[in-house]
């Protein structure tokens, strides 16, 4: 297929029909170099997706004056149109569906589109919905094996993000969410970052759920975990969803998540008999009391770049095991977040980034 370079222009087809003013305006202002091709249309069958193009510059003027409705608000039967946002590399395929209580699509399809090889690529699927008791919107997600998690943080980030695109949205703003996990309020900063207030953690052993007894009241706090032979201290916090943290071997020096294998140890964690639930597991080392640095398994998604209700659970550990102070910037390999666990409301609030990738559309 030849390529002709063409700098911040992307050439459509006007027969193509999947991109609109939207669309075209947006995706000028995520990359600063696009490309035009020669028309024609190139369908890929096996990962179900179709793009087509043209070399004609009048056509994407034509374009983007017979559209009147947005790319998100077409009805086309089979399709699914999407923005791709990522928090810390933490990727997910958001989906209008404000129209319905039932997602668009099944768990097998969300899976499907989710694979990086024969789908889109994305750690999971998020419906923003209409609110339910009272609230603004309420979120479902799938994760990447179809699974259904409560709640997701770099996940309700991205969703803040959308909602403020779809309805138009700003400078700064907060709604109400229903999760999963229960009430969750975004709020979208000036600098676009979204502050979220995750609520309340959950310590008792049997809500996170785990197995282990509790040994700090209910709570299980530096408890030993046997994974695979080998002893570990475990503090387990739910935040709507469950989670083992760990920073290091019982009786072992301080960990270094750098050099963790971390595909052949974190599904032992996932699956271990102490989770009935499954488990999200954060491997923690202390860089010092404000600056934590951490690896992440999660539950259905395997390694990850970025987990929010993660790092909100290990500053929670941190805290509780005394090695941190209640504020902590959290390195994560896609980056930083800034967590707070306030000793005032027991609210932690996370705050961080979300940004759009690009706009799509799948065959179903």
């Amino acid at each position: 297929m030849e390529i002709a370079a063409v700098t911040s222009t992307v050439s459509v087809a006007p027969q193509s029909r999947l991109l609109s003013n939207a669309f075209s305006r947006k995706l000028g202002s995520i990359s600063s170099l696009s490309f035009g091709f020669f028309e024609k249309e190139y369908c890929f069958k096996s990962s179900r997706l179709c793009v087509s193009a043209t070399a004609s510059m009048d056509a994407v003027t034509a374009e983007k004056t017979s559209q009147a409705s947005s790319f998100l608000n077409k009805k086309e039967t089979g399709i699914l149109h999407f923005v791709k946002y990522h928090g810390l590399g933490n990727d997910f395929i958001l989906v209008d569906n404000r129209d319905s209580s039932e997602p668009k699509i099944t768990q097998e399809q969300a899976s499907k589109l989710c694979d990086r090889n024969f789908g889109v690529g994305a750690d999971g699927v998020i419906f923003a919905m209409p609110g339910v008791n009272g609230t603004d919107y309420a979120m479902r997600i799938f994760n990447s094996d179809g699974s259904e998690p409560e709640m997701c943080g770099n996940g309700v980030r991205c969703f803040a993000r959308f909602i403020a695109e779809l309805e138009n949205l700003q400078g700064k703003h907060s709604f109400t969410i229903h999760t999963g996990a229960g009430l969750i309020v975004p709020e979208i900063q000036d600098d676009g970052q979204v502050k979220v207030d995750m609520g309340t953690p959950i310590l008792k052993a049997q809500d996170v759920p785990t197995k282990l007894p509790g040994n700090k009241g209910e709570a299980v706090v530096q408890a030993e975990l046997v994974v695979d032979g080998v002893s570990w201290n475990v503090t387990c916090v739910s935040m709507g969803n469950p989670h083992c943290i760990t920073f290091g071997k019982k009786g072992g020096p301080s960990l270094k998540v750098d050099e963790l294998n971390l595909p052949e140890i974190g599904p032992k964690f996932e699956h271990h008999e102490m989770f009935p639930a499954r488990t999200n597991t954060e491997f923690v080392e202390v860089l010092s009391r404000s600056h934590l640095k951490m690896r992440v398994w999660e539950r259905g998604a395997g390694a990850t770049l970025a987990c929010g209700t993660g790092a909100c659970a290990l500053v929670v550990a941190a805290v509780l095991e005394g090695r941190a102070n209640r504020k902590c910037t959290v390195d994560l390999p896609g980056g930083p977040l800034e967590i707070e666990w306030k000793q005032e409301d027991n609210h932690i609030y996370m705050t961080g980034p979300a940004e759009a990738v690009f706009y799509g559309s799948a065959l179903l």
